[in-house]
């Protein structure tokens, strides 16, 4: 069983494999230094810049079908209303882990 879900992905590409596959490596490039660096304006305390990355990332984690969405609203709402500190750190871990795993399985599954 897959970590990622390309239904929207496929439907966006219309059957059109190049397109998949653009898109899915531009997932890979892309996303993985995003979660380091909202990562480390968490662990440095910066709220705006977290909130920056993860707001950024959202519709490709959206698109992949990954269900981080309540992991990405913590973070948005540490940076818009200051609420949820204690939370933000293991939300940022639950991302970097989902991110981990789907990347791992995208290269396997696309021989990448």
């Amino acid at each position: 069983m897959s970590s990622y879900d390309l239904k929207d992905v496929e439907e966006m590409a219309d059957g059109d494999q190049d397109f998949i596959l653009v898109v899915v490596k531009t997932f890979l490039e892309e996303i993985p230094p995003d979660v380091t660096a909202m990562n480390e304006a968490i662990d440095s305390d910066n709220a705006k810049l977290a909130y920056s990355y993860a707001h950024k990332m959202k519709p490709n984690l959206k698109l992949f079908g990954l269900e981080l969405m309540p992991q990405i609203t913590i973070i948005e709402q540490w940076s818009k209303q200051g609420k949820n500190k204690a939370e933000v750190p293991g939300a940022g871990k639950v991302i970097t882990g989902k991110v981990e795993q789907v990347c791992e399985e995208l290269k396997e599954d696309f021989n990448l």
